[in-house]
């Protein structure tokens, strides 16, 4: 966790707010870090016997016991091209779950970390607000990403998330974000008035300082997770790097599969083969 400015998270909470509570409405679902940056533009399920690879519901194609079907079409498949289905779908049996589970870790991170920020700033009520919201982000994260008994789900498409986070998420962050505004403030101007210093400027550099006690008590209280969160996503983001290429090599010797898009990566990130 990086440290903040916590002065200026007191002027911009709202823009925080927005951006933590936004994030996990986005189009497509992202894996990167410094190094890589891959998206997945299909939604995948995982179980023991297949993986399915779908848009809005509707399969694109499956592996099924080492057997390949495109539009519910079986695909005569050479040895050579067996074998790459077979390890393509191996790779996605042992990656999806991983993912799942850190998505998991990371909200519950993110949960308790925006609480940890935000409850000193806007008081137990509106923290509270915070809490609830937050816990209905992970209702519906699990709504996209989830593990049902051994049947894995990863939502990476547009309309998924759409279902996930609709216009009621919306007017949700909307009706804690007003409620929220008109606490900072009294928080703010009550903070600064019992502040010690005499000036304006004086106020502002105490209760800046105050903040920023804060956020470095934070960061010891979540440091050991956001170590192993960054070591998993790196892992994560590497390894889904390795089944772009595989992928890519599947599209390549099995026609029927090169409209199938199902991994794509940031131009500026080169894949070694």
């Amino acid at each position: 966790m990086t440290k903040q400015n916590w002065a200026a998270l007191v002027a911009t909470t709202g823009l925080v707010l927005t951006s933590v509570f936004a994030a996990p409405a986005m189009a497509k679902l992202s894996l990167n870090d410094e190094q890589c940056n891959v998206s997945l533009n299909y939604d995948i399920t995982v179980e023991p016997k297949q993986v399915k690879i779908s848009e809005a519901g509707k399969e694109q194609y499956r592996i099924e016991l080492g057997k390949l079907y495109v539009n519910n079409k079986q695909v005569n498949l050479t040895a050579k091209q067996q074998a790459l289905v077979n390890d393509y779908a191996d790779a996605m049996s042992q990656q999806i779950p991983e993912v799942i589970e850190l998505i998991g870790d990371v909200v519950e991170l993110a949960t308790h970390s925006v609480s940890l920020a935000l409850t000193p700033l806007l008081g137990d009520a509106t923290g509270s607000q915070i809490d609830k919201l937050m816990a209905g982000i992970n209702q519906r994260i699990d709504k996209a990403a989830y593990q049902q008994g051994d049947r894995f789900f990863l939502g990476a498409t547009e309309s998924t998330m759409g279902k996930a986070f609709n216009d009621e998420f919306a007017k949700e962050i909307e009706q804690v974000m007003s409620d929220s505004i008109g606490t900072i403030m009294m928080k703010l101007g009550g903070e600064l008035l019992s502040s010690q210093g005499g000036s304006f400027e004086q106020k502002m550099e105490a209760f800046g300082q105050k903040m920023e006690n804060v956020g470095q008590d934070i960061e010891q209280q979540v440091a050991a997770q956001s170590q192993d969160i960054e070591a998993r996503t790196d892992k994560a983001c590497h390894d889904f790097e390795s089944l772009l290429v595989m992928e890519q090599n599947l599209r390549t010797e099995i026609p029927q599969l090169a409209p199938y898009v199902l991994t794509t990566q940031n131009p500026h990130h080169a894949i070694s083969e």
